[in-house]
């Protein structure tokens, strides 16, 4: 599969102003809808105080400040709270748009503690808005905690669809398109990263055919590709997709190992979004475990069977060894 790069300049919202990456959150902008916390019962207007509350999850752009949908800009005027994971990049776009709500954090250190007053605010009425620093909440980002709370108090819960970055790379990556299975961020330590690729390895030879997608901090990018290629082979095809939807976009089509080679010498900048195709018919299927552990027993233990399978496949091997121990078990019974 031949590299394959494009590279364009997006248009933002205002001429003579680029859209490019929301404020990090290292750069605070001070905004005077972003205040303390406040009493439920003091935040919410007299009018509003006897409604139905409703908890509405916002998508939010992934770059380029122009994909926020009108939807989401009334979604977030007409709450009576809008929970941010950083309320200085959420400043921005009340700036952009003129949003005066107030706001608070929900974060991933706060969040937990955060749900039960939450879920009192709705239950008295309130509507609050949630969204994340970028893309769809919950998805690699706060707030499931919240929604599935909400869900089991029956509070009504709905959602303004919008930029993903998962979804934007893999529509540009040439690979299948469907199905895919969103995997997240991988752990961030080569071991823990090599066992979560080995997992999902073994599900390919016990028959998912899928294109594989990930989130990636641009530090880790070269390490998880040679992780990549070290559980899945370095001739699957992939895709690389960086900074989507702002100034300097790039996607960059090619094979595992020619994308692992790449990057070992390019380290990256920007959000990262990683993607896999799915493997060949002939590599998978449960038959084709079970035809390597057949061979390894003709003249191998149970034990040095599994492992000498586990590291030729890179399976993990307590996986590869309960299926050597059923088969070893089948062998006997069929000889008794």
């Amino acid at each position: 599969m031949s590299a394959s790069v494009s590279d364009h300049s997006t248009v933002g919202p205002k001429a003579g102003s680029h859209p490019d990456a929301l404020p990090s959150h290292n750069e605070g902008i001070a905004s005077r809808h972003v205040h303390g916390e406040q009493n439920p019962s003091e935040d919410v207007a007299p009018h509003r105080r006897n409604r139905t509350g409703l908890l509405t999850l916002v998508a939010t752009p992934i770059g380029n400040l122009g994909d926020l949908s009108p939807r989401a800009v009334e979604a977030m005027r007409s709450a009576d709270l809008v929970l941010c994971e950083d309320t200085r990049v959420s400043a921005r776009l009340f700036s952009e748009h003129s949003i005066g709500t107030h706001a608070e954090p929900l974060h991933d250190h706060n969040e937990r503690q955060r749900v039960p007053g939450l879920i009192e605010r709705l239950q008295a009425g309130q509507q609050i808005a949630l969204v994340s620093d970028a893309g769809m909440p919950l998805l690699s980002d706060p707030g499931y905690r919240l929604a599935r709370a909400a869900m089991e108090a029956g509070i009504p819960v709905t959602a303004v669809p919008g930029p993903n970055a998962a979804l934007t790379g893999l529509v540009l990556s040439g690979l299948p398109p469907h199905p895919f299975l969103f995997v997240g961020f991988p752990p961030p330590r080569s071991a823990a990263r090599r066992e979560s690729f080995a997992t999902l390895r073994a599900a390919e030879l016990a028959g998912l055919r899928a294109t594989l997608i990930w989130h990636e901090a641009p530090h880790r990018l070269g390490e998880m590709l040679a992780d990549l290629v070290a559980v899945f082979g370095d001739d699957r095809p992939a895709a690389v997709a960086r900074e989507l939807t702002k100034r300097f976009e790039e996607v960059r089509r090619d094979t595992t190992g020619a994308l692992a080679a790449f990057y070992a010498d390019t380290p990256p900048r920007g959000e990262i979004t990683v993607l896999i195709g799915p493997p060949g018919e002939e590599e998978t299927g449960a038959a084709d475990l079970d035809r390597r552990l057949a061979e390894a027993l003709d003249s191998h233990s149970v034990k040095d069977a599994a492992a000498l399978v586990a590291a030729a496949s890179g399976l993990p091997r307590k996986v590869v060894y309960a299926r050597a121990l059923e088969l070893s078990a089948a062998r006997k019974g069929n000889e008794g």
